[in-house]
């Protein structure tokens, strides 16, 4: 291979002095995210903090505590700095961001440039000089901090999209650590990802890993082509090789579908109270044919308008009827002061409004719309009570809604309409597969899925939760993480 250099991601920036070596007293396996995995509790709580939900924390949580492992992140307070402290038998090293830093490094070029422009830029994004200033340093103080508390040759796992340039950082201060990172949203093909105009820092920050985990292989492929084209970068396929003090090291480009805590959700959806929780959501609802269901963060990756316009159709259509079939459409808030965002949820409200304003009757609503975010055992009981699991996304690295709803179908019945579009649909073949911008074939695919009988309907979600029994969270991170101590060695 050619003898070409890579530079640091952040050479236009004036050097300060940083810490070069390990500590005396330090961790041996540390995860570095936007957030910790602790939230702020009421009085009463395990000193004043509980440990957040979601599969990350339920994966890492034990390989940490087995490994002498630490968590560094943002502890979720703006102009506040903490020492780091203990929770639920996890080290926090918490990295402090002021105000200013959230609008322009967070809201700025985290969600109002990068977001948009990884999903296909289904939105525009925006490329300002003082976001990506702002990003560049946030990163920088994430990557002091890992330096600070990792021990001689640890290993580090970096996450997502907010901190890119983070291993470029490590590994120039700490060439001893085993640097992975995983990007939990796309990687876009390189003609929309040129767009960017710090594209090259960002792919020599990523490339500063030994190994970058992606969802689908389309993903990684995607980086290693960007990487190929605007970086000095050489290899064939998602094996890379980056020259650094003259000697060739090489970087692996990988897919590792994350999944969830199937075990969690399969005993929750066994409890008697949230089974009899979903009886009375049907209840509520005056005990309608079919429930549909959605369950998403407001975002316009997200395809809601596309089902609710679907829906509207469907009615109009007379193809379904209101008390009959109802939807519910849980849209957690998002991202609340970004400019898309507000005009999504004008958007989303207004439509729903039209359709109930036409299509209810005193008894029944055809959209039971709510703005909200809900604890897991509620979703759980969400999900026992839908018929049909509407999973429309545009773009989506994942999507784990999906297979929660799989994982709570323990009886075998149910039927998950689902976006060719997410990761989840390279697992979950057994779905009803659409292409959300087809209005007319997600039309058909509502209809198939309400009338789907019950043998062709068990069949496909016995498939499905076979698949994700057997490929759960666990398995996720610790491929992962044995992939990652294979490369390095």
């Amino acid at each position: 291979m050619s003898q070409k250099t890579v530079s640091s991601p952040l050479e236009d920036q004036e050097d300060s002095t940083r810490p070069n070596a390990a500590p005396s007293d330090a961790y041996d396996f540390l995860v570095v995210s936007n957030r910790l995995p602790v939230d702020r509790a009421g009085d009463g709580d395990d000193n004043g903090w509980r440990r957040s939900p979601g599969g990350l924390v339920t994966a890492l949580a034990p390989i940490m505590e087995k490994s002498d492992g630490a968590w560094v992140g943002w502890h979720g307070a703006a102009d506040e700095e903490l020492e780091p402290f203990e929770h639920d038998s996890m080290a926090l090293v918490p990295v402090p961001l002021s105000a200013d830093e959230l609008e322009l490094y967070y809201e700025g070029f985290s969600n109002a440039t990068l977001w948009p422009l990884y999903h296909d830029v289904i939105a525009p994004p925006e490329f300002h000089r003082a976001w990506w200033e702002a990003y560049q340093r946030v990163n920088q103080r994430f990557a002091d901090a890992v330096i600070a508390h990792a021990a001689q040759g640890a290993m580090v796992w970096v996450q997502d999209y907010q901190l890119q340039l983070v291993p470029a950082m490590l590994r120039a201060a700490r060439p001893d650590l085993k640097i992975g990172f995983f990007n939990h949203i796309p990687f876009p093909p390189q003609e929309i990802f040129a767009q960017l105009p710090w594209r090259r820092q960002v792919l020599e920050g990523l490339l500063g890993a030994d190994l970058l985990g992606f969802q689908r292989p389309n993903d990684a492929s995607n980086f290693a082509r960007a990487a190929r084209r605007f970086t000095a970068a050489t290899g064939k396929g998602t094996r890379l090789a980056v020259m650094e003090g003259g000697r060739e090291r090489l970087v692996r480009a990988e897919a590792f579908p994350i999944s969830i805590d199937t075990q969690r959700i399969s005993e929750l959806a066994s409890r008697p109270d949230i089974i009899e929780r979903a009886r009375q959501i049907r209840h509520d609802l005056g005990d309608p044919k079919t429930i549909m269901l959605g369950v998403d963060r407001l975002d316009y990756t997200k395809g809601i308008r596309h089902r609710l316009k679907a829906f509207e159709e469907l009615l109009t259509d007379g193809r379904v009827k209101v008390g009959e079939v109802t939807l519910i459409q849980v849209a957690s808030p998002s991202r609340e002061r970004v400019e898309q965002y507000r005009l999504l949820r004008e958007e989303v409200e207004g439509t729903v409004g039209r359709i109930n304003g036409t299509f209810d009757t005193m008894q029944h609503t055809a959209v039971r719309y709510l703005h909200h975010s809900y604890p897991v055992e509620e979703m759980v009981a969400l999900y026992l009570a839908a018929d049909v699991m509407l999973v429309t996304a545009l773009r989506d690295g994942m999507n784990l809604v999906a297979k929660e709803y799989v994982a709570a179908r323990r009886d075998g019945t149910g039927a998950l309409i689902l976006s060719e579009f997410t990761g989840a649909a390279d697992q979950l073949k057994q779905a009803l597969l659409i292409n959300p911008h087809d209005i007319a074939g997600l039309k058909n695919a509502i209809t198939t899925a309400i009338t789907l009988p019950s043998g062709v309907a068990g069949r496909r979600m016995k498939a499905m939760r076979r698949q994700i029994l057997v490929h759960n969270v666990e398995e996720w991170s610790s491929i992962f993480l044995s992939r990652l101590t294979e490369v390095c060695r």
